[in-house]
């Protein structure tokens, strides 16, 4: 298991995050909600050895990893598929996975199944990475972070400025993943279909968590509308 306990992150003086407690559970997606500003990117990004704590415990499989570095968290199994994907434009699919899998000993059967997973990306293997549309773009973003053969992924964002036919085509990979057996907390705007995937759900408002269900309560809870979208209505206003 992932064990984030009692998180804090500050940016100079404005402590972003105070107190989040977050698990990833092989097999589970655990869903995190909250508007643009409550801690959501901070607290991945601190988790993956991104961003330094001001206090807070990070485990995995038992073992403190708290104060690693990126590519340590990386070689310990956990990754981070970042907002925005952060694709190499101008290398090649194939070359951007390969990238993917410098911990990995055996990339060509990783590689493989990737794939076998994305098809996509094996019809585009040669094209550069920038050329992708953009549910091509984070399927590559998925395929690099699977090539470091990865127990636990952070995804921030995966379905951010897809066209909406995309949406629950790329997010349906995600459900892919965790049933192989990868634990996957994810940050996600679409709220709905984030909810029918996911096995727990968070949600943060001002860099703490202000509800915590099982996804199939959190579905009819009115708590959650009340913590996500209506702090989102209020802000739009």
């Amino acid at each position: 298991m992932l064990s984030i306990e009692n998180l804090h992150v500050a940016y100079g003086k404005v402590e972003a995050v105070r107190g989040v407690s977050l698990t990833a559970v092989p097999g589970q997606i655990t869903l995190v909600l909250g508007v643009n500003g409550a801690g959501k990117t901070t607290t991945l990004r601190a988790t993956a050895g991104l961003l330094p704590l001001v206090a807070g415990e990070i485990s995995l499989d038992g073992q403190r990893v708290t104060g690693l570095r990126p590519y340590d968290l990386v070689r310990r199994g956990l990754t981070l598929v970042p907002e925005g994907r952060k694709v190499f434009g101008p290398l090649t699919v194939a070359e951007n996975l390969r990238l993917g899998g410098y911990t990995s000993k055996d990339q060509a059967d990783t590689l493989s199944r990737i794939y076998d997973m994305f098809p996509v990306l094996k019809e585009r293997t040669k094209s550069p990475a920038g050329l992708l549309s953009g549910g091509e773009q984070q399927m590559l973003a998925f395929g690099r972070a699977l090539m470091s053969q990865p127990k636990y992924i952070l995804m921030d964002e995966p379905s951010m400025g897809l066209a909406p036919a995309m949406v629950s085509t790329v997010l349906s990979k995600v459900r892919t993943m965790a049933d192989e057996g990868i634990g996957v907390i994810m940050v996600e705007q679409n709220a709905d279909v984030g909810l029918d995937m996911s096995e727990s759900v968070v949600v943060m408002a001002r860099g703490e968590i202000v509800l915590s269900e099982t996804g199939k309560q959190a579905k009819s809870h009115p708590g959650l509308l009340r913590a996500f979208l209506g702090e989102a209505a209020l802000t739009q206003g």
